[in-house]
This record gives structure tokens, sequence and C-alpha cells, in this order.
């Protein structure tokens, strides 16, 4: 019998996190393409999929498993193509100097705790934090690309995209070779059972 586990987190996704970017997002003399939708979603982006790679590395340091090890990787051409980003547009990384486990919003701090902790109590726990970063990544992509009209930054995170549907499946796999389950937190039901149930993609991520 397969057993459905869930990750209890703190709910964060981008519109919980903005009030802590207001500050930095403020229009300024930049130029009129730097929306506030466009500097938000650069800035909570670079620090979430930080986020990811930190976690798995360290899940990684915990278990010895291949695929926390290349996914961090995978992560860590995430966080730099949204660093890359920043640069272009001229603004500054959220994450400089920072080290695992830190970053300048206080609730990626938060969830890093707790997404470690959770992954730190079985192998099973990790694989299920790891669906659950994908979870979150994909709903916040989602929800980012709904809004933003930029072809540099609508292609960036769409590839982004397909690395976390990948990654998303990965993990289900896992998941459930060891007779357990995964239910969408964030994603829908639907999509999620979409990504599960059709193949890899193809091509850079």
């Amino acid at each position: 019998m397969k057993i459905i586990y869930y990750v209890s987190l703190l709910l964060i996704t981008t519109s919980s996190l903005l009030a802590c970017t207001k500050e930095v997002v403020d229009e300024t003399e930049i130029g009129p393409i730097l929306t506030n939708d466009i500097k938000n979603s650069l800035i909570l982006m670079r620090e979430e999929e930080k986020l990811a790679h930190d976690v798995y590395v360290t899940l990684y340091e915990k278990w010895g498993m291949p695929i926390f090890d290349n996914i961090s990787a995978s992560e860590l051409r995430h966080t730099d193509a949204v660093l890359n980003l920043l640069e272009v547009r001229g603004l500054s990384d959220p994450s400089a100097g920072l080290n695992r486990g830190e970053y300048s919003n206080p609730d990626f701090v938060t969830l890093y705790k707790q997404l470690v902790e959770k992954g730190s109590q079985s192998l099973m726990d990790a694989l299920i934090v790891g669906a659950t970063i994908e979870d979150l990544d994909l709903y916040d992509l989602d929800q980012w690309m709904a809004k933003i009209t930029d072809e540099d930054i609508l292609s960036v995170y769409k590839n982004l995209a397909k690395g976390s549907r990948n990654h998303m499946r990965a993990f289900y796999s896992q998941i459930t070779s060891r007779e357990g389950d995964y239910k969408a937190q964030y994603i829908s039901q639907q999509k999620m059972d979409e990504i599960v149930n059709s193949p890899k993609e193809m091509g850079r991520i």
C-alpha cells in the first residue's frame, strides 16, 4: 500500500514574499522596462533557486544519494541564470556574499531550516522535500510567467520550469519506487499528474 507524504511548511510563495522586497523594488530611474513584477520576480527567483541548491547539497551530504548531487548542480545553473538577468538589468544580487542557508529574505532562512530538518529525518522524507521544492518552484514560475512579457526573462523562466518538471519526475519516481506517493501542494494535482506521467524533457536546462 502506498503512503502519501506531505511536508508541513511555512507557506511561502512569491505573493507572500512581496512585502519583504518593497524597499528594494520601488520604481527607480533604471527605465520603464524594469517593472515591479520583473524586479520582484528576479530577486525572489534568485533566492528560491539558491534555496533549492542549498537544500539539495545538504541532503546529499546527509544521505549520499546521487539524485541530490545531480539536481543541486542543475539548481546552481538555474540560480546563475537568474543572476545573469539581474546583472544585465543593473539590479543588485540579493544573494551576493551569502553562504549556504543564508538569504536576504528571512523567510527563506526559515524555509531552509524547515526543509533540511524534515529531509534529515529519513531518505523518504528527503525525497518528499525534493518534490515539495520543485512543486513550489513550478507554482511560482507559473505565477510570474503570467505577469511578465519580457521575452528574455520568459525564455529563462520557461527553461527553469522545464528543469523543475524533470526534477519532479525524478523525485516522484524515487518516491513511488519505495512504495510512497506525493500529492501536489502548490500546483494543481492535474498538472502534477501530467508531469509525472509524461517523459523527461530534453534540451538545455
